[in-house]
């Protein structure tokens, strides 16, 4: 489990876990998330189920940053998050920085995780 903060606009690309469930119980701000072909918005106290093999993101909402604690199970994802958030310097990957889709992409398949696409874009 981790707090984080993600800023206004914030959206991860389209991904899926292989093999563990992810979970966010949202402290303040909101966010519109994306499973399957599920849109739902989520707000202080919400809690979402994100489940293994699942497309998914989320889009913070435009006006303030969302803090929130990320659950995922069983443990490994936060291998991928200390790996795609080391400085481009200590990475064996050529200069590319951590938003890089090449980075996300060969790190995504160490760590058995898809990325399906794009960020996406808040609807209505």
């Amino acid at each position: 489990m981790v707090e984080f903060v993600n800023p206004a606009g914030f959206a991860p690309p389209l991904h899926r876990h292989l093999e563990e469930d992810e979970a966010f119980y949202v402290l303040s701000g909101t966010a519109q998330f994306h499973c399957d072909e599920l849109v739902f918005d989520a707000g202080p106290g919400d809690f979402v189920l994100l489940p293994v093999g699942r497309p998914h993101t989320f889009v913070v909402g435009a006006d303030e940053e969302l803090r929130a604690l990320q659950i995922t199970t069983p443990a490994g994802f936060e291998e991928f998050a200390a790996e795609v958030g080391e400085p481009a310097s200590r990475r064996e990957l050529p200069e590319p920085g951590p938003g890089d889709p090449r980075v996300l992409g060969h790190a995504a398949a160490r760590h058995h995780l898809e990325i399906l696409g794009p960020p996406p874009i808040a609807t209505p």
